[in-house]
């Protein structure tokens, strides 16, 4: 079974740093879209960034550009979220999810196309 675990999350002040991680194991291999979101109380799940494995291209909500960086490895089948200049509004469970890409795209951050998830990790920043 495929399966996604998140770790690195905390809490921090706004203008603080966080680098989440997203370990994959089991029958990942063919889903090549991986993608962090996060989900806020009282809001809807939402996109954040993500990555096609495939060639590398990765997709960023305007929420975040400049500031969060998606990269793997693939070598520990490990997904990493940077996420540098933070701010309250991104406090959030931060989850890390993969799929199967539609051709060679994964523009799509529509959680509901997504078909594995982690448990999420928690980050909070106070300002």
């Amino acid at each position: 079974q495929p399966r996604l675990v998140e770790s690195g999350g905390g809490s921090v002040q706004a203008g603080g740093s966080l680098m989440l991680s997203c370990v994959a194991s089991g029958s990942t291999f063919s889903r090549n879209c991986m993608a962090w979101f996060r989900q806020a109380p009282g809001k809807e799940r939402e996109g954040v960034t993500g990555i096609y494995t495939g060639d590398g291209s990765t997709y960023y909500a305007d929420s975040v550009k400049g500031r969060f960086s998606i990269s793997r490895d693939s070598a520990k089948n490990t997904l990493y979220l940077q996420m540098n200049n933070l701010k309250p509004e991104d406090t959030a469970m931060y989850y890390c999810a993969a799929r199967r890409s539609v051709g060679a795209s994964c523009a799509s951050m529509n959680p509901p196309v997504y078909s594995v998830w982690g448990q999420g990790t928690q980050v909070t920043v106070s300002s």
